[in-house]
């Protein structure tokens, strides 16, 4: 999955049935899941734009390993 130059990678839990997913090129740790494909999209966006939120109200330049935007 692909949002605002951040990738994550998302792995199935078939015991729960939810899907769990990580951003992948940060720092920083970026987590998101959701029971269906349509919470897991909404569940990343929603997690990288509170993630760029706290870091503006810090001050901070966003973690991102592939500097290329």
């Amino acid at each position: 999955m692909k949002y605002k130059h951040y990738l994550a990678d998302v792995q199935f839990d078939d015991e729960t049935g939810i899907f769990h997913g990580e951003v992948g090129n940060t720092r920083d740790v970026i987590t998101f899941q959701g029971a269906s494909v349509r919470e897991l999209r909404k569940a990343f966006k929603d997690s990288i734009e509170d993630y760029l939120a706290f870091c503006k109200e810090r001050g901070e330049e966003p973690a991102l390993a592939d500097r290329q935007r």
